[in-house]
């Protein structure tokens, strides 16, 4: 594998910052490419509205400069305002007038991620990992999108939510899950992008919520868990992506995704047919039985076309 860069901390990792012959290094000593995905939505008054993407790029950086690879620029074009996102954000969020948010629908985000692999394929990367900062039942959708394309993909894929690669859960509780904008979340980017946390912001106790999506444990947040907790995905993910490489070593593909012509193959002959069973185009999936008002903001992408 890329081995561990110990000290070397600072080596430029991402891809649009690269010059050509810095890329062509990196990609030689470990043809690896970390793709993030996130959203830009309310995440409490505590944390940056671009939490999900900035703590996943974060940590693939991180990554890469530890043990080797390439990151592609973060995607902030993610899934909310419909189905299930539509509900949460209800209660979460309200009827606030200005939600700061950057979604898109499940067909443009899953269609982006086909051309984000198409970019990696034409190059040659051997593995890509996709991983997600959002989470709901979009990051289940993308490993089911991942299995879809594989077979018609050179390089080895694999998807995950970032709470995914701690194999501890948050202080070694041995309960791995997320959370938005809790405890968890909070504690994660504190610790990898410190400038976009301010505990100083979070409102009183007991003070009636929601406060902007915020989660009820928020004040529970702790840098030095999240430092931890960041330590254990670095590790998980480097494991990973070194047993991609095997993968891809052991089968020697030959499909390949090199031209546009094969992505809209792909997508209208494979992913399509499939897209309207995924969980982000139902509108209720987890089965809650809440009710959309019909004069909520939220109602107006609630259901998903053909539901």
């Amino acid at each position: 594998m890329g081995g561990d860069r110990g000290e070397a901390v600072f080596d430029e990792v991402r891809w649009e910052r690269m010059f050509p012959d810095q890329l062509e290094r990196r990609f030689a000593e470990w043809p690896v490419l970390y793709q993030t995905y996130g959203l830009l939505e309310p995440h409490g008054p505590q944390n940056a509205v671009g939490l999900d993407a900035l703590k996943a790029h974060a940590i693939a950086c991180l990554t890469a400069r530890r043990h080797g690879g390439i990151v592609a620029p973060p995607d902030y074009g993610h899934i909310h305002e419909i189905g299930d996102y539509a509900l949460w954000a209800l209660g979460m969020i309200g009827e606030v007038q200005r939600d700061w948010m950057s979604a898109v629908p499940p067909w443009h985000h899953f269609k982006t991620v086909c051309w984000h692999l198409r970019n990696a394929d034409r190059l040659g990367f051997k593995a890509v990992v996709l991983m997600t900062g959002h989470y709901g039942v979009n990051y289940i959708d993308l490993k089911t999108l991942v299995d879809l394309v594989q077979p018609h993909v050179g390089a080895r894929l694999f998807a995950l939510a970032d709470f995914e690669a701690d194999t501890q859960g948050f202080e070694g509780d041995g309960d791995i899950h997320g959370d938005h904008a809790g405890k968890i979340e909070t504690s994660q980017l504190w610790a990898l992008v410190p400038s976009a946390v301010d505990i100083s912001r979070l409102p009183p106790a007991n003070a009636p919520g929601p406060h902007f999506a915020m989660g009820p444990d928020a004040y529970e947040a702790n840098r030095l868990a999240g430092q931890a907790m960041v330590e254990r995905q670095v590790a998980f993910l480097a494991d990973k992506a070194e047993a991609l490489v095997a993968a891809h070593e052991a089968a020697a593909p030959t499909a390949r995704l090199r031209s546009f012509a094969d992505v809209e193959t792909l997508w209208e002959t494979v992913v399509a047919p499939a897209l309207p069973d995924f969980l982000s185009m139902q509108s209720d999936p987890k089965g809650t039985g809440v009710a959309m008002p019909a004069e909520s903001r939220w109602a107006i992408n609630w259901q998903p076309p053909g539901r």
